[in-house]
């Protein structure tokens, strides 16, 4: 089964997300638990916490579809020290109130060398980072986001996932979340069926399905092997709807969060639809 929903609002507090994903007709959703622009948050109060608990219970989702993002801010392979530090101090926040909320997947940008380290030494720094995080929690794992490779930004590869895996201590609590924006930017083609085949065949062999937690459903405005992370609705982009009709019917991704990031929210409903429409329909 496939549970498709949207990156939807928290305004108010954490526990109104739930209904608003409910409002578009989503079986799963994300959200921010805090200001996702800002270092610092007030803690949960208790009761958030438990309203949080008994809305995602009362409306039927499970944490294992809903995928909490981190702040924008953070930069877990940060080159310099004070940078390191407050990024993961903050990280580790972000874990925590997930831990909190009973939510078990966190998902995460992994993070930018900004000119200063090596491209290994900044995915070592990454990995580091989660470790520090798992070490400190319990039941939330870390899911990290492809990139478009913008800047100097790592994860547009699958080797810097793959990298990123095999330095974290604990395999069990580590993922990877596919944005099909991303990936596109970063020249992984999945417009046609048989793209789509390759692509997920070689992420496949370099870092494995098992790892894979969740997905991003964006369409792009940027052309393909841009490095340019543009979001675009879906079928109205570079990418295509052949290849989110791949996507839909595609098995192994059965079970995981799909989550809409697509730029006109007042269309979410119409394109959680959409997406369910072109299950099982040959191309």
């Amino acid at each position: 089964m496939k549970y498709i929903g949207a990156h939807v609002s928290a305004a108010g507090g954490v526990f109104n997300a739930p209904a608003n994903a409910r409002a578009i007709g989503a079986n799963a959703f994300a959200l921010f638990t805090k200001n996702q622009r800002q270092w610092r948050a007030h803690p949960l109060s208790d009761a958030d916490i438990e309203s949080f608990r008994k809305e995602t219970g009362r409306l039927g989702f499970s944490s294992n579809h809903i995928l909490p993002h981190d702040s924008y801010l953070i930069n877990l392979g940060h080159p310099e020290t004070d940078g390191i530090k407050k990024s993961r101090e903050s990280f580790l926040d972000e874990m925590q109130r997930c831990e909190q909320l009973g939510l078990t997947l966190l998902n995460f940008h992994p993070g930018a060398h900004l000119g200063k380290i090596t491209e290994e030494d900044c995915l070592k720094r990454i990995a580091e980072s989660v470790n520090i995080a798992l070490a400190r929690t319990t039941g939330v794992t870390a899911v990290v986001e492809t990139t478009a490779g913008q800047g100097t930004n790592l994860g547009w590869r699958f080797e810097h996932l793959a990298s990123i895996i095999e330095q974290v201590d604990d395999k069990t609590r580590i993922g990877v979340c596919i944005d099909t924006c991303h990936i596109h930017a970063a020249g992984y083609d999945i417009r046609t069926p048989k793209a789509y085949a390759q692509t997920m065949t070689e992420f496949e062999a370099v870092v494995g399905m098992n790892y894979l937690k969740g997905l991003h459903l964006n369409d792009a405005k940027t052309e393909f092997g841009s490095r340019v992370d543009r979001h675009a609705p879906i079928g109205k982009g570079t990418i295509g709807l052949d290849a989110f009709r791949s996507i839909m019917n595609d098995d192994r991704l059965n079970g995981r969060p799909m989550i809409l990031e697509t730029p006109e929210p007042v269309n979410w409903d119409k394109e959680i639809s959409m997406l369910y429409a072109l299950a099982n329909v040959r191309i």
